[in-house]
């Protein structure tokens, strides 16, 4: 029996509001804490836990980024020709996303999303490397450099495969004792919640359905492992989405033409522009502030929340929604959903959660970068320990 075992499972989505009143964990992690998230998308949220580093130090931030010098998707313009009937249909776009990343040895997220393919060539995409892997990020070292250079055999999620997949692998993993550390990411609630909305009576059996499951990977760690140390966590939570925008009409509505006069990714909370003349400047910003449902962030909003590019690399001008406000149709899609999450980090429903049958939370850990201390911490401690016995 080794003498201790971090366990940190990330449960995408299960946000402060969705947790506060439920019983979820009590048996288990009975501490808790309401945490910040980061301001982006999980493309932010999942490297700024994995690294303990905020956006601007890792540059994980949103996917698509206007660089036709380095776009990987010329090619791809040839589908321009073909009718809307089939390249908005999302099976289409699923079987192109999966083909373009083989062709392209993308290792990360990717998707296609709903990019129009007569702008796509003006697009680059921002997560080549996966961030669960050792060098995954885009600058800067994650968790998993540090367990490789500490050399603690440790699992990781497959996000390729399925949640009850990386359950038993990590199960069979722990039962083998060749693993000092373990990093469980499920993303399935986070989907859930998108089509059901976050007061749908179908989350209270997902949450039962992971407390079985943890506790499945509880018995099995405390059979072999003496200590088990168990941190419960999330990237952000979910906003039910009750307002539509329709941003892109207005834009398209002003005296500017894309890619002659400016460059724009809708994304579903935020629009992010680049801009090639002062008319489109001044245009675009003059009807974004005609909008009540939301607003432009300034550049000292967003350098107090570590976001700032000054290379504006991800947009000279960000426009974020209030939330409960869906941008649709957005370049992520061009339908409505029911929930989401890329809100102000301030915002109700965008706090994050954190559990632990650990005696006590430091009251120094309050938002989502900060889970890197206590994963560097436990491994740190793994690797003296169970170095010394085998």
């Amino acid at each position: 029996m080794k003498p201790v075992l971090p366990l940190f499972i990330m449960i995408d989505a299960m946000g402060w509001e969705i947790l506060r009143d439920d019983s979820f964990g009590a048996a288990f992690a009975p501490r808790r804490k309401r945490l910040e998230s980061v301001f982006g998308y999980s493309s932010t949220c999942v490297p700024s836990i994995l690294s303990g580093r905020w956006p601007t130090q890792h540059r994980n931030w949103c996917y698509f980024v206007y660089d036709p010098k380095n776009s990987p998707f010329r090619s791809l313009r040839a589908l321009r020709w073909l009718p809307s009937a089939i390249t908005s249909r999302r099976i289409f776009r699923r079987w192109l996303t999966k083909f373009v990343r083989v062709q392209l040895k993308f290792r990360g997220y990717f998707d296609l999303y709903n990019i129009p393919f007569r702008y796509i060539h003006l697009f680059d995409f921002t997560e080549k490397k996966s961030p669960l892997q050792p060098k995954g990020m885009n600058q800067g070292r994650n968790i998993f450099d540090l367990l490789v250079e500490r050399q603690v055999p440790y699992f990781v999620t497959d996000t390729s495969k399925s949640e009850e997949h990386n359950r038993d692998a990590l199960i069979a993993a722990i039962e083998s004792e060749r693993i000092d550390f373990a990093f469980q990411y499920w993303a399935g609630l986070d989907g859930l919640l998108h089509h059901v909305g976050n007061q749908s009576p179908e989350i209270s059996p997902r949450l039962r359905l992971y407390e079985q499951w943890i506790e499945q990977i509880l018995n099995a760690a405390r059979a072999h492992y003496s200590e088990v140390q168990l941190y419960v966590f999330s990237d952000h939570g979910m906003a039910n989405c009750d307002i539509l925008l329709d941003l892109k009409s207005t834009i398209d509505a002003l005296p500017v033409t894309m890619e002659k006069d400016y460059a724009v990714v809708y994304d579903s909370t935020m629009a992010r522009f680049w801009f090639f003349n002062d008319q489109a400047r001044q245009l675009i910003g003059k009807a974004l502030g005609k909008i009540p449902q939301g607003r432009v962030i300034p550049d000292e909003e967003l350098k107090r929340m570590n976001a700032f590019f000054e290379d504006r690399h991800f947009g000279e001008l960000i426009f974020l929604v209030q939330e409960g406000v869906l941008i649709v149709p957005s370049h992520m899609g061009e339908r409505p959903i029911r929930a989401m999450h890329g809100y102000h980090p301030a915002d109700k429903h965008s706090y994050a959660s954190l559990l632990t049958n650990q005696s006590s939370i430091d009251e120094a850990i309050t938002h989502i970068p900060h889970i890197f201390g206590l994963m560097e911490q436990s491994a740190m401690l793994t690797a003296g320990l169970n170095s010394r016995n085998p």
